[in-house]
């Protein structure tokens, strides 16, 4: 079951997050605004769920959990730049 979420949440970040948004207050409790988790569903997606993840959990931002949240933000980065590569390639 575990495993099916995180593809779930891996492939599709941001029906993830709305999802969280509307139906729960784990992104309230990460973010204390409106506006951080709205600008992340649009640029960052995966970083913001990877940073909520850690700070309801009681993580600390470091070794590891520093490493996901690069790697969230360097997959996230990918998939906004992608698109620009495609088109230089034509």
């Amino acid at each position: 079951m575990g495993c099916c979420l995180l593809v779930l949440v891996l492939t599709f970040p941001r029906i993830v997050l709305a999802i969280l948004f509307f139906a729960s207050t784990y992104l309230e409790r990460a973010y204390h605004s409106f506006f951080v988790p709205v600008l992340g569903f649009l640029f960052l997606p995966l970083t913001t769920l990877a940073y909520a993840w850690m700070l309801n959990s009681h993580m600390r931002i470091e070794g590891l959990n520093l490493f996901i949240l690069i790697l969230a933000a360097i997959i996230d980065a990918g998939g906004l730049g992608g698109g620009a590569w495609q088109k230089r390639s034509r």
